[in-house]
């Protein structure tokens, strides 16, 4: 019982120290985010304790080269091709997949803890990743700062050609209608030129979680000069 105790206690520090990593990612809009640091932090811990016990449950005198950890230590890595499946990137720093490829090597984790006969620590490792994944991340979009209940956008903008191309991006960003902490901020953009003199934008927009795609290509699609507009939500 004292086993069990100090396992669920770590695996409990490694989600709240994944956490403390993930908010940090996200406060400067990088791809590793709170969901993503949680599982792997959980997870890691997961297959360490493992590791620090199965030695002394199945090793002994008489299998003195016995290595239970071997096959497991294969596994871990081999299954990060599986994870490396499902990851995408949509263009720059646009990346998608992260939080599904951890939870594939997460799975893995949880089996050999399983395997190992380390049910209480498998257990309590499903229900905090559940926590992790689902309402943690809903209860810092209902309390947190504003600068994290945000999601990325792709913009690719035809336009007209003109000249009021930064009055055009500032209504892109509708600061002039809200508090600069809940406006759009452009991450990064591209300007090209295409044939007829027609110019081109390309940006990745990041957007509070209430401004919903068709919100925002309304909005777009109504600025003067601009002909066309593609919105996708990465």
């Amino acid at each position: 019982m004292e086993v069990h105790i100090d396992s669920t206690i770590k695996l409990l520090v490694a989600m709240l120290f994944g956490l403390f990593i993930g908010i940090d990612r996200q406060l400067k809009q990088k791809p590793l985010g709170i969901r993503t640091s949680m599982v792997i932090s959980i997870a890691s811990c997961l297959v360490t304790l493992v590791s620090i016990h199965a030695f002394d449950k199945f090793a002994g005198p008489e299998h003195p080269n016995m290595d239970p950890m071997r096959l497991a230590a294969q596994i871990v890595s081999g299954i990060g091709f599986l994870g490396a499946g499902v990851i995408l990137r949509r263009g720059g720093d646009a990346i998608s997949g992260l939080t599904s490829a951890a939870l594939i090597w997460t799975a893995s984790g949880i089996g050999i803890a399983v395997g190992a006969g380390f049910y209480v620590e498998a257990a309590v490792a499903v229900i905090l990743l559940m926590f992790a994944v689902n309402a943690i991340p809903n209860l810092i979009r209902a309390v947190g700062p504003q600068k994290l209940n945000k999601h990325d956008v792709s913009l690719k903008i035809v336009m007209e050609a003109n000249e009021a191309l930064s009055d055009i991006i500032r209504r892109i960003e509708n600061r002039e209608k809200v508090p600069r902490s809940k406006a759009r901020v452009i991450r990064r953009m591209k300007i090209k030129d295409l044939e007829d003199g027609r110019q081109m934008l390309d940006m990745v927009v990041s957007a509070p979680d209430h401004h919903f795609i068709a919100q925002i290509y309304y909005e777009v699609k109504n600025i003067e000069y601009v002909i066309s507009v593609e919105v996708e939500q990465l």
